[in-house]
Protein backbone atom coordinates (compact mmCIF):
# COMPACT_ATOMS: atom_id res chain seq x y z
CA UNK A 1 0.00 0.00 0.00
CA UNK A 2 1.72 2.99 -1.44
CA UNK A 3 1.10 6.19 0.98
CA UNK A 4 3.59 8.84 -0.51
CA UNK A 5 4.83 9.46 -4.46
CA UNK A 6 6.56 11.49 -6.13
CA UNK A 7 6.81 12.17 -10.04
CA UNK A 8 10.26 13.11 -11.26
CA UNK A 9 10.94 13.78 -14.96
CA UNK A 10 10.15 16.47 -17.72
CA UNK A 11 6.77 17.28 -19.97
CA UNK A 12 5.29 14.03 -20.27
CA UNK A 13 5.24 13.75 -16.24
CA UNK A 14 4.39 17.69 -15.86
CA UNK A 15 1.34 16.51 -17.95
CA UNK A 16 1.65 18.82 -21.41
CA UNK A 17 -0.89 18.06 -23.73
CA UNK A 18 -3.71 17.58 -20.66
CA UNK A 19 -4.82 20.69 -19.58
CA UNK A 20 -6.67 21.77 -16.72
CA UNK A 21 -9.08 24.50 -15.88
CA UNK A 22 -6.59 26.81 -14.54
CA UNK A 23 -4.39 26.63 -17.55
CA UNK A 24 -1.70 24.28 -15.66
CA UNK A 25 -1.36 20.12 -16.99
CA UNK A 26 -3.38 17.48 -15.03
CA UNK A 27 -1.24 14.75 -17.39
CA UNK A 28 -0.88 10.90 -16.53
CA UNK A 29 1.10 10.98 -12.89
CA UNK A 30 -1.37 13.03 -11.59
CA UNK A 31 -4.04 10.48 -12.74
CA UNK A 32 -2.01 8.04 -11.58
CA UNK A 33 -1.25 9.54 -8.52
CA UNK A 34 -5.46 9.67 -7.86
CA UNK A 35 -5.42 5.69 -8.65
CA UNK A 36 -2.27 5.05 -5.97
CA UNK A 37 -4.87 7.60 -3.41
CA UNK A 38 -8.00 5.74 -3.73
CA UNK A 39 -6.70 2.36 -1.99
CA UNK A 40 -5.18 4.42 0.90
CA UNK A 41 -7.41 5.82 3.62
CA UNK A 42 -9.12 9.26 3.02
CA UNK A 43 -6.30 11.82 4.30
CA UNK A 44 -3.79 9.41 3.96
CA UNK A 45 -1.49 9.93 1.06
CA UNK A 46 0.99 12.33 0.20
CA UNK A 47 1.82 13.38 -3.58
CA UNK A 48 4.26 15.71 -5.41
CA UNK A 49 5.01 16.16 -8.69
CA UNK A 50 8.41 17.97 -9.67
CA UNK A 51 8.44 17.98 -13.78
CA UNK A 52 8.84 20.39 -15.62
CA UNK A 53 8.99 20.59 -19.22
CA UNK A 54 11.90 20.79 -21.79
CA UNK A 55 14.07 19.70 -18.64
CA UNK A 56 17.20 17.40 -20.03
CA UNK A 57 18.58 14.57 -17.63
CA UNK A 58 21.53 16.70 -15.80
CA UNK A 59 18.63 19.54 -15.09
CA UNK A 60 16.42 16.88 -13.57
CA UNK A 61 19.27 14.82 -11.63
CA UNK A 62 20.21 18.57 -9.64
CA UNK A 63 16.86 20.04 -9.51
CA UNK A 64 14.56 17.44 -8.69
CA UNK A 65 16.26 14.23 -7.47
CA UNK A 66 17.53 15.79 -4.20
CA UNK A 67 13.76 17.06 -3.68
CA UNK A 68 12.97 13.43 -4.49
CA UNK A 69 15.49 12.03 -1.88
CA UNK A 70 14.64 14.56 0.85
CA UNK A 71 10.87 13.65 0.18
CA UNK A 72 12.01 9.50 1.16
CA UNK A 73 8.76 8.86 -0.59
CA UNK A 74 7.36 5.13 -1.09
CA UNK A 75 7.46 5.49 -4.95
CA UNK A 76 9.39 7.50 -7.48
CA UNK A 77 8.61 7.66 -11.23
CA UNK A 78 11.60 8.20 -13.17
CA UNK A 79 11.35 9.32 -16.25
CA UNK A 80 13.99 11.60 -18.36
CA UNK A 81 16.68 11.65 -21.10
CA UNK A 82 14.20 12.08 -23.92
CA UNK A 83 14.93 15.72 -24.19
CA UNK A 84 18.62 14.41 -24.42
CA UNK A 85 18.09 11.99 -27.02
CA UNK A 86 16.41 14.56 -29.45
CA UNK A 87 19.11 16.82 -29.42
CA UNK A 88 21.76 16.83 -32.26
CA UNK A 89 24.57 14.58 -31.37
CA UNK A 90 22.32 12.88 -28.03
CA UNK A 91 24.03 9.98 -27.36
CA UNK A 92 22.07 6.76 -25.71
CA UNK A 93 25.04 5.09 -24.22
CA UNK A 94 25.98 8.15 -22.28
CA UNK A 95 22.66 9.54 -21.83
CA UNK A 96 21.96 6.04 -19.80
CA UNK A 97 25.16 5.88 -17.88
CA UNK A 98 24.08 9.16 -16.16
CA UNK A 99 20.43 8.07 -15.87
CA UNK A 100 21.88 4.75 -14.00
CA UNK A 101 23.52 7.05 -11.44
CA UNK A 102 20.33 9.26 -10.82
CA UNK A 103 18.31 5.48 -10.13
CA UNK A 104 21.24 4.29 -7.68
CA UNK A 105 20.50 7.46 -5.67
CA UNK A 106 17.03 7.20 -5.69
CA UNK A 107 16.68 4.08 -5.14
CA UNK A 108 19.04 4.79 -1.77
CA UNK A 109 16.57 6.91 -0.91
CA UNK A 110 12.70 5.60 -1.89
CA UNK A 111 10.98 2.14 -1.30
CA UNK A 112 10.41 1.82 -5.24
CA UNK A 113 11.81 3.58 -8.04
CA UNK A 114 9.56 3.33 -11.24
CA UNK A 115 11.74 3.56 -14.41
CA UNK A 116 10.01 4.84 -17.76
CA UNK A 117 11.13 3.58 -21.60
CA UNK A 118 10.52 5.99 -24.47
CA UNK A 119 7.63 5.62 -26.92
CA UNK A 120 7.92 3.53 -30.49
CA UNK A 121 8.02 6.97 -32.35
CA UNK A 122 8.03 5.60 -36.08
CA UNK A 123 4.42 7.30 -36.24
CA UNK A 124 5.45 10.89 -34.51
CA UNK A 125 6.64 12.79 -38.17
CA UNK A 126 9.13 14.88 -36.29
CA UNK A 127 11.02 11.89 -33.98
CA UNK A 128 10.44 8.69 -36.06
CA UNK A 129 14.35 9.26 -37.38
CA UNK A 130 15.42 8.81 -33.73
CA UNK A 131 13.57 5.26 -33.54
CA UNK A 132 16.68 3.19 -33.37
CA UNK A 133 18.21 5.92 -30.73
CA UNK A 134 15.25 5.78 -28.11
CA UNK A 135 15.11 1.35 -28.54
CA UNK A 136 18.87 1.34 -27.33
CA UNK A 137 18.13 3.89 -24.69
CA UNK A 138 15.01 1.54 -23.78
CA UNK A 139 16.96 -1.34 -23.50
CA UNK A 140 19.69 0.12 -21.75
CA UNK A 141 16.71 1.39 -19.22
CA UNK A 142 15.67 -1.82 -18.48
CA UNK A 143 18.73 -2.95 -17.87
CA UNK A 144 19.01 -0.49 -15.26
CA UNK A 145 16.05 -1.36 -13.76
CA UNK A 146 16.89 -5.09 -14.17
CA UNK A 147 19.97 -4.46 -11.60
CA UNK A 148 18.07 -1.87 -9.28
CA UNK A 149 15.08 -3.99 -8.88
CA UNK A 150 12.76 -1.30 -10.49
CA UNK A 151 9.61 -1.88 -12.23
CA UNK A 152 9.39 -0.80 -15.80
CA UNK A 153 6.32 1.32 -17.55
CA UNK A 154 7.12 0.40 -20.53
CA UNK A 155 5.71 3.19 -22.98
CA UNK A 156 7.30 1.43 -26.30
CA UNK A 157 5.05 -1.84 -25.76
CA UNK A 158 2.16 -0.13 -25.25
CA UNK A 159 0.22 -0.29 -28.91
CA UNK A 160 -3.30 1.80 -27.81
CA UNK A 161 -0.98 5.29 -27.84
CA UNK A 162 0.37 4.61 -31.64
CA UNK A 163 -3.33 6.02 -32.56
CA UNK A 164 -3.22 9.86 -32.63
CA UNK A 165 -6.21 10.34 -30.92
CA UNK A 166 -3.68 9.35 -27.95
CA UNK A 167 -2.01 12.48 -29.05
CA UNK A 168 -2.17 16.46 -28.69
CA UNK A 169 -1.98 18.61 -31.60
CA UNK A 170 1.90 19.27 -31.35
CA UNK A 171 2.69 15.67 -32.46
CA UNK A 172 5.15 15.48 -28.91
CA UNK A 173 2.75 15.30 -26.39
CA UNK A 174 0.14 12.86 -25.21
CA UNK A 175 -3.60 14.07 -25.32
CA UNK A 176 -5.58 13.70 -22.53
CA UNK A 177 -7.09 10.07 -23.22
CA UNK A 178 -3.29 8.94 -24.24
CA UNK A 179 -2.69 10.21 -20.45
CA UNK A 180 -5.34 8.31 -19.22
CA UNK A 181 -4.33 5.36 -20.58
CA UNK A 182 -0.81 5.52 -19.16
CA UNK A 183 -1.66 5.75 -15.54
CA UNK A 184 -3.53 3.29 -16.25
CA UNK A 185 -0.54 0.79 -17.83
CA UNK A 186 1.32 2.52 -14.53
CA UNK A 187 -1.57 0.42 -12.25
CA UNK A 188 -0.79 -2.28 -14.07
CA UNK A 189 3.23 -2.41 -13.61
CA UNK A 190 2.37 -1.95 -9.69
CA UNK A 191 -0.12 -4.50 -9.89
CA UNK A 192 -3.24 -2.09 -9.18
CA UNK A 193 -6.81 -3.44 -10.07
CA UNK A 194 -7.78 -0.37 -12.83
CA UNK A 195 -10.76 0.57 -13.72
CA UNK A 196 -10.63 -0.08 -17.59
CA UNK A 197 -8.00 -1.33 -19.94
CA UNK A 198 -5.36 0.65 -21.30
CA UNK A 199 -5.14 -1.37 -24.47
CA UNK A 200 -8.93 -1.42 -24.89
CA UNK A 201 -9.64 -0.61 -28.46
CA UNK A 202 -10.37 2.98 -29.80
CA UNK A 203 -14.09 3.40 -31.77
CA UNK A 204 -13.88 3.23 -35.35
CA UNK A 205 -12.82 6.72 -37.26
CA UNK A 206 -13.99 8.00 -40.99
CA UNK A 207 -11.37 7.24 -43.34
CA UNK A 208 -9.39 11.24 -44.09
CA UNK A 209 -8.95 12.68 -47.04
CA UNK A 210 -5.50 13.42 -48.70
CA UNK A 211 -6.46 17.32 -48.63
CA UNK A 212 -7.48 17.05 -44.85
CA UNK A 213 -4.12 15.67 -43.87
CA UNK A 214 -2.31 18.10 -45.68
CA UNK A 215 -4.21 20.87 -44.23
CA UNK A 216 -3.25 19.45 -40.42
CA UNK A 217 0.23 18.91 -41.36
CA UNK A 218 0.58 22.52 -42.61
CA UNK A 219 -1.35 23.69 -39.74
CA UNK A 220 0.77 21.66 -37.28
CA UNK A 221 4.56 23.21 -39.21
CA UNK A 222 3.02 26.25 -38.84
CA UNK A 223 1.94 26.14 -34.96
CA UNK A 224 4.14 23.78 -33.44
CA UNK A 225 7.17 22.67 -35.45
CA UNK A 226 8.33 26.72 -36.63
CA UNK A 227 8.31 27.57 -32.90
CA UNK A 228 9.95 24.30 -31.89
CA UNK A 229 13.06 24.78 -34.37
CA UNK A 230 13.08 28.61 -33.30
CA UNK A 231 13.64 27.45 -29.82
CA UNK A 232 16.03 25.26 -30.43
CA UNK A 233 17.99 27.75 -32.44
CA UNK A 234 17.93 30.37 -29.78
CA UNK A 235 18.84 27.74 -26.78
CA UNK A 236 15.83 28.59 -25.47
CA UNK A 237 13.68 25.31 -23.81
CA UNK A 238 9.71 25.00 -22.86
CA UNK A 239 10.18 24.83 -19.45
CA UNK A 240 12.72 28.08 -18.38
CA UNK A 241 10.02 30.01 -16.45
CA UNK A 242 7.88 27.01 -15.80
CA UNK A 243 7.66 25.74 -11.73
CA UNK A 244 6.65 22.28 -10.37
CA UNK A 245 3.23 21.47 -10.11
CA UNK A 246 4.74 20.82 -6.20
CA UNK A 247 2.40 18.63 -3.88
CA UNK A 248 -0.90 17.97 -4.54
CA UNK A 249 -4.00 16.59 -2.95
CA UNK A 250 -5.97 13.71 -4.67
CA UNK A 251 -9.40 15.38 -4.37
CA UNK A 252 -7.51 18.63 -5.80
CA UNK A 253 -7.09 16.89 -9.00
CA UNK A 254 -10.46 15.06 -8.94
CA UNK A 255 -11.86 18.46 -9.25
CA UNK A 256 -9.08 20.08 -12.20
CA UNK A 257 -10.20 16.40 -13.97
CA UNK A 258 -13.79 16.70 -13.72
CA UNK A 259 -13.85 20.38 -14.65
CA UNK A 260 -12.62 19.92 -18.25
CA UNK A 261 -13.72 16.60 -18.79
Amino acid sequence: MIGSYVAVGDSFTEGVGDPGPDGAFVGWADRFAVLLADRRPEGDFQYTNLAVRGKLLDQIVEEQVPKAIELAPDLVSFCAGGNDLIRPGGDPDDVAERFEKAVARLTAAAGTVMVTTGFDTRGVPLLKHLRGKIATYNGHVRAIADRYGCPVLDLWSLKSVQDRRAWDDDRLHLSPEGHTRVALRAGQVLGIDVPADPEQPWPPMPPRGTLEIRRDDVHWAREYLVPWIGRRLRGESSGDHVKPKGTLSPEEIKMRIAAVA
